[in-house]
């Protein structure tokens, strides 16, 4: 056989194991691409089903109002006590509505500037192994049972704060959101570092090249350029600290009171259903009461996903154009 016929030989046998490795790599895509798919689905048929399930509960306070008169959806909105197992029950939602509220914007006010600093330092600022040192602290905030840190915040913080401003009340709104903001600066984080990250290198070399310092770059052009991103992390952590249960039951002295002082103890929504749900009778209008709450939760937190989602989105588009 000539030096032709093996060059071919060679070439065809080469080619032949070329397709085949090829063939491999697509079905092995394929394989994991199927699997996500199918991952997907069945996260979105549970959601769907939670979802049913929480409605066909809570909407007898709805379409039977003569059976369930004392929980009424007029009475959640137009009284201002939530008294469910007094003589004469009451369902205000305010004092929980207002509960939540003021624990997450102790907890942003805590979280948002310190969780976004840090990733515009570790973003633009911190060298490799900083970086490496970061990410792993972060990660491992974030795996801590919010059990552990609402224990922490029960026994530690409520103590430290007391003697340091000398408070009537251990357990109130601001060691609450405290403890809160600790558990949602890991997302805040990360998603807003990851806006960070998805700001073109050319828009920082063209604020280098007009004369502006590392941090003028950074402040002025960077962290402008990435807003949607970081906005969609802000209202991420937003709906997570909304939706957070045992720090807030452990650490915001749960006391459902109608109150715009930070310093009095408080009660939310997803504590009201993990402290009542477990010994409420079946059927009563409290029971269906608690469903209800759980589908505002459930409804406000899917709006408030939605519009860090698009916000996200607008950012990817604005720094890549309309094909991202």
């Amino acid at each position: 056989m000539g030096f032709p016929a093996v060059y071919t030989t060679l070439f065809k046998q080469g080619t032949i194991m070329s397709l085949k490795a090829g063939r491999f790599k697509y079905w092995k895509e394929s394989m994991v691409e199927y699997g996500i798919r199918i991952t997907a689905l069945f996260a979105i048929i549970g959601i769907f089903l939670i979802f049913v399930f929480i409605s066909k509960e809570a909407l007898p306070v709805v379409t039977n109002p003569d059976i369930y008169h004392e929980a009424s959806v007029w009475g959640f909105f137009s009284g201002t006590k939530w008294q469910p197992v007094s003589d004469t029950p009451r369902y205000s939602f305010w004092p929980l509505i207002a509960g939540s509220f003021k624990v997450t914007l102790v907890a942003l006010l805590f979280s948002v500037p310190i969780a976004i600093g840090a990733a515009l330092y570790s973003a633009e600022f911190a060298d490799k192994r900083i970086k490496e040192l970061i990410k792993p602290i972060v990660e491992i905030l974030a795996g801590f049972p919010s059990v552990v840190i609402g224990f922490f915040a029960l026994v530690f913080m409520a103590s430290f704060f007391q003697n340091i401003f000398k408070w009537d009340i251990r357990l109130n709104a601001i060691n609450a959101g405290i403890a809160l903001g600790i558990a949602t600066i890991p997302p805040i984080y990360s998603l807003a570092e990851d806006a960070i990250n998805a700001v073109p290198q050319s828009f920082r070399s063209a604020a280098l090249g007009l004369g502006a310092t590392p941090w003028q770059s950074a402040v002025t052009v960077v962290l402008p350029a990435s807003l949607p991103g970081v906005s969609a992390a802000v209202l991420f952590g937003f709906g997570r600290a909304l939706g957070e249960t045992m720090v807030v039951l452990m650490a915001a002295g749960n006391a459902p009171l109608l109150s715009g002082s930070l310093m009095q103890s408080t009660r939310t929504m997803t504590a009201t259903i993990a402290a009542e749900l477990g010994e409420v009778v079946f059927g009563s209008p409290h029971y269906h009461t608690l469903f209800f709450i759980g589908l505002t939760l459930f409804v406000f937190t899917f709006i408030i996903d939605m519009i860090s989602a698009f916000l996200f989105e607008s950012l990817m588009k604005k720094l890549y154009g309309a094909s991202a």
